[in-house]
């Protein structure tokens, strides 16, 4: 175990920037869909005691010859007793070799790139007008989708709806220095009516957001329903917006709000082929990116990490 670096929560923190992280993703993203990534889609073994989940997510980008791995753990009833829900750790190799260069913290840059991601999807398939962006969950991907998506677009309104009220209102005292105006919603109704981009990032199995409450072209990033049975948007809400997705196998095989959708919701292209110009966008329609999150991804982070710790 000689030379291998840990690195910490806290050093990711110090290196690993908005500026940088996104247009590494969207780089990665078409990577993807031109068949430069070998990934396959996560392994997830069901811990049914304890209601809880492990997954284990591999990715070599053959074009910057890296690899990694990354081991994360989804554990919803953690809450309850003041324990995260998500624990994550990405295993930083040499491609040429196999060997591990660096263990590194994730929770972090899981938030982070989850984010990035669903900015980069937001710059291409969002009205270009979008003024109002509604966020249903206050937890920590709820605050790295504020930080990431307000670095691609300043919104005029940002709208926080959460089951849990106090942790709403934290969440909007915390970003408030960042935003010209944020407030928190007792409605979900209200805070999607409203919207011109939605992000979901809970951890409800059942729908949260409905089709009946949604402006013309608004744009969805739905992060959670990160299982086959799991859902945080009705059928309604499916069938009017053309769906967008972070890879078409992934999301067939573990998005419940794609798998149970009736009738069966046909998928309109992965994000890599819009930004690659392979798949048209009418950027006048309802729109939702259905985001799973790719190994990739956190390829594409963990070797930010390792260049930016290394040039210090």
């Amino acid at each position: 175990m000689s030379g291998i670096k840990i690195i910490t929560t806290s050093t990711v923190r110090k290196v690993l920037k908005y500026e940088e992280l996104i247009p590494a993703i969207e780089r990665c993203l078409v990577k993807y869909s031109r068949g430069k990534i070998q990934q396959p889609v996560r392994s997830t073994v069901e811990v049914e005691k304890y209601e809880g989940y492990i997954a284990i997510m591999p990715a070599y980008d053959k074009e910057e010859d890296t690899f990694a791995m990354k081991v994360v753990s989804l554990y919803p009833n953690n809450g309850e007793n003041g324990l995260p829900t998500h624990a994550a750790t990405i295993l930083y190799m040499q491609a040429r070799t196999g060997l591990l260069l660096a263990t590194m913290e994730a929770e972090v840059i899981t938030d982070m790139r989850t984010a990035a991601t669903s900015a980069v999807a937001t710059k291409y398939l969002a009205p270009d007008n979008a003024k109002v962006l509604a966020i249903f969950g206050a937890g920590a991907q709820a605050k790295s989708h504020f930080y990431a998506l307000n670095h691609i677009h300043m919104f005029e309104e940002v709208i926080i709806w959460n089951r849990t009220t106090s942790n709403g209102k934290k969440l909007c005292e915390e970003i408030s220095e960042h935003c010209k105006s944020v407030r928190f919603c007792s409605s979900a109704e209200e805070a999607a009516s409203k919207a011109d981009v939605i992000v979901t990032v809970t951890l409800s199995t059942t729908p949260i957001l409905y089709g009946r409450w949604l402006k013309d072209g608004v744009h969805i990033n739905s992060v959670g329903g990160c299982r086959p049975t799991w859902r945080e948007m009705d059928d309604e809400c499916m069938n009017q917006c053309e769906l967008y997705v972070d890879s078409r196998e992934g999301a067939l095989k573990e998005s419940g709000d794609i798998i149970m959708c009736q009738p069966k919701k046909s998928i309109n292209g992965e994000i890599g082929e819009v930004i690659d110009g392979r798949c048209k966008v009418d950027r006048n329609k309802k729109t939702i990116f259905k985001s799973l999150g790719m190994a990739i991804e956190d390829v594409a982070a963990a070797h930010l990490v390792w260049m930016n710790v290394n040039d210090e």
